[in-house]
């Protein structure tokens, strides 16, 4: 048995020097200290980084198909009145969204950037139950009241009850408004007098569109748009105005939900108009994203880089659509965030690292200063040190 003990006793790695030998010396007790200091900084910063998630980054190619994109926007026009402003949505699929209304809010603002109050739809009076006429022609007894669309009607059961009716038949029709003072609506409504009683106004609005997940564009302008010759075209004579003022501040513009850490690079983004009239473009490039969390929760949203265009007329050009433009388009490469731990075996591996590494450092510049020590001193004792 004590030649089997004798045995094992040679493979100790650690031999043991008996305390009497040892000796103890200041510049040690300073290494000693330093180096413990060290190694419990970097003990606590690798505790850190093992109790933390790290984030995980991988590219893939995007192989989803059908899906819906969500875009949530807060803009603010400081010098267009909410009942000029309107927004259009349309992608490469043929899918159109004119004057979009439905999840929506328009806020009118002051000049000084106060709410006013929350535009209703349409402008001026509320409908008019009892218009003069029904298509210019004469009433018969009990028959409801039905308004003249003017020419723009569909067939002969169509009724515009309201300016905003009227408006929207000629939208549909494809015409212009040159005149409101001439629709019998928009005069009792008072469309054009509102037009001047808001001016000098703003409009904050702010909402989100659910459009495919196909390249398109969204843009705020005034007037109401229609087709003309394969044209999109937006109604500005009803307003009789020679320039408007697209001046705009991005309060928030995003794609799909927010996920930590996504930066949205048009927040907070103002721009002023200097020109009387000019088309303002931003082209984004969108790419899915997937972020999923510790607990294996997974978001589907989206980052986008963005660049800048203001377009203005110049001689021999089509005169461009007053407003604020955003194109967009999908990029094909998916990105995915993934939250992990860092495995205990690994956070053990690093601390016996550290723990290690300085132990054998300060090792090797104690033995370093403690027989340059002894070498500068033997010299002193013999005088050979000049």
């Amino acid at each position: 048995m004590e030649g089997l003990v004798g045995k094992f006793k040679n493979f100790d790695a650690y031999p043991k020097v008996n305390e009497d030998f040892y000796s103890r010396t200041l510049s040690g007790g300073v290494i000693t200290l330093v180096s413990s200091v060290v190694m419990f900084l970097l003990f606590i910063s690798e505790l850190r980084l093992y109790l933390h998630a790290a984030t995980e980054t991988k590219l893939v190619v995007d192989t989803s198909r059908g899906e819906r994109l969500r875009i949530n926007f807060d803009v603010t026009f400081p010098a267009l009145a909410c009942s000029m402003l309107n927004l259009d949505a349309m992608d490469i699929s043929g899918e159109e969204h004119l004057d979009v209304k439905h999840d929506v809010i328009k806020r009118r603002i002051d000049a000084k950037g106060n709410v006013i109050g929350t535009r209703q739809d349409g402008i001026g009076a509320h409908k008019i139950e009892k218009p003069l006429q029904r298509h210019g022609g004469r009433l018969e007894h009990n028959e409801t009241y039905c308004g003249s669309c003017y020419g723009a009607e569909m067939s002969d059961e169509d009724c515009c009850n309201s300016c905003e009716e009227v408006r929207e038949a000629y939208r549909k029709k494809g015409w212009g408004m040159s005149n409101p003072d001439l629709i019998d609506q928009c005069k009792r409504e008072g469309f054009l007098q509102r037009i001047k009683d808001e001016e000098g106004e703003g409009c904050n609005i702010y909402g989100f569109l659910d459009v495919n997940k196909v390249a398109g564009n969204f843009h705020f302008a005034p007037g109401k748009s229609f087709q003309q010759s394969n044209m999109h075209v937006h109604d500005l004579l009803a307003f009789q105005k020679d320039s408007f003022n697209i001046s705009h501040k991005i309060n928030e513009l995003s794609f799909g939900e927010h996920f930590p850490g996504v930066i949205n690079p048009l927040d907070g983004v103002q721009w002023v108009q200097q020109t009387p009239y000019g088309m303002y473009e931003y082209f984004l490039k969108v790419v899915p994203t997937v972020y999923t969390d510790i607990k294996g929760n997974t978001i589907q949203s989206n980052q986008f880089s963005v660049t800048e265009h203001f377009r203005t007329d110049e001689i021999g050009r089509v005169q461009s659509i007053p407003g604020v433009f955003f194109f967009y388009d999908l990029s094909p490469i998916k990105v995915t965030f993934t939250e992990e731990h860092v495995s205990f075996l690994h956070f053990l591996t690093n601390v016996c690292a550290i723990v290690g590494g300085i132990f054998t450092v300060s090792g090797i510049l104690d033995s370093f200063i403690y027989h340059g020590q002894r070498a500068i001193k033997k010299k002193m004792e013999i005088g050979k040190l000049s």
